[in-house]
């Protein structure tokens, strides 16, 4: 097992798999874009593997794959079914803007992949495409159908919440009397310069508004809760709600995960900029002991809470990161 200074079980991996993305939403990518990594400098599915292997021998028990975008890196899905079948790994999960999912959400369960993040911050056209910069709605949506009809679950929706730009909650509220989904309303976090602290909304204020829809009841957390530890929904719902007060009432205490970014970072903490370079441990041949020696460090260097005192200007963006 690993556990970190102030007694934490650290069993659970974000793996960037690219910082690329079809979207461009506002609060992760700067209107002037970010620089790309070159593909010499993104760890190989191989690596990847390999830190994995690592990682679940020392503990780690669920793996979820970000990106970017994960769905635009070629043979994904592959990558997927040879994750999955490490012994000892229990879980295998996805975060996606799902406008690929029509395409991949069969053939990833197929390789699986149970459960599923979806990052939609609007179900509105133009207001997806203000804040995405792209068109994209209708293929998003579709996704997510697909997602639930190929039995994925539970299907989550994340939604990044942005005062009068998409803090219109009634479309959520019909689409979780419709489907069985988790639609967990995000506070807006300051993670790149996108948008000014004068878009944030409380998570208090999310769910005081939420029941103006109607009398909410408490709802079991779904599997793979994370952040999002209360839920609530109406009684005609079929789907639930959640928040993630990332600002207001931080989940540190609870706090169970390490970050592997694209380019082999490891990263302790989604606020804090320090990170461990494995990337040398993993080529150009593959050292065992040594990536089994960075990871405890990681997990040893983990701060018992987050700042955003001090928190470096050039330091990555949401999409860079992996979330």
């Amino acid at each position: 097992m690993l556990i970190d200074s102030y007694g934490r079980t650290i069993d659970y991996l974000r793996i960037s798999v690219t910082d690329r993305c079809n979207l461009r939403c506002v609060y992760c990518t700067p209107e002037e874009g970010v620089d790309l990594l070159n593909h010499a400098d993104v760890l190989s599915y191989e690596e990847m593997l390999d830190f994995s292997r690592t990682a679940v021998e020392l503990g780690i028990k669920s793996i979820r794959l970000t990106g970017g975008e994960p769905l635009v890196r070629r043979d994904f899905v592959g990558f997927v079914e040879r994750l999955a079948a490490i012994p000892g790994l229990e879980d295998v999960s996805l975060t996606t803007n799902a406008v690929l999912l029509e395409e991949f959400a069969e053939p990833l369960y197929r390789a699986g992949v149970r459960r599923v993040n979806i990052g939609i911050d609007t179900l509105n056209q133009s207001a997806f495409k203000q804040i995405t910069r792209r068109d994209e709605a209708a293929r998003a949506i579709t996704g997510i159908h697909q997602a639930i009809d190929v039995g994925m679950k539970p299907v989550k929706l994340n939604v990044v919440v942005m005062r009068g730009v998409n803090d219109d909650f009634a479309p959520f509220v019909a689409l979780a009397r419709e489907l069985p989904v988790y639609i967990r309303f995000i506070e807006y976090m300051p993670v790149s310069n996108g948008l000014k602290n004068e878009f944030f909304v409380a998570g208090a204020e999310i769910l005081e508004r939420l029941g103006t829809f109607g009398e909410l009841e408490a709802a079991p957390a779904p599997a793979g809760s994370g952040p999002s530890r209360k839920y609530w929904r109406f009684a005609d719902s079929l789907g639930a709600f959640g928040q993630i007060s990332a600002m207001t009432e931080h989940f540190c205490p609870e706090c169970s995960r390490l970050r592997l970014t694209a380019d082999g970072k490891l990263r302790v903490c989604l606020f804090c900029d320090a990170e461990i370079d494995v990337k040398p441990a993993l080529r150009p041949v593959f050292d065992r002991i040594k990536t089994a020696e960075l990871i405890e460090l990681a997990v040893a260097s983990k701060p018992e809470k987050y700042s955003l005192d001090g928190r470096a200007a050039n330091g990555r963006t949401m999409g860079q990161i992996g979330g």
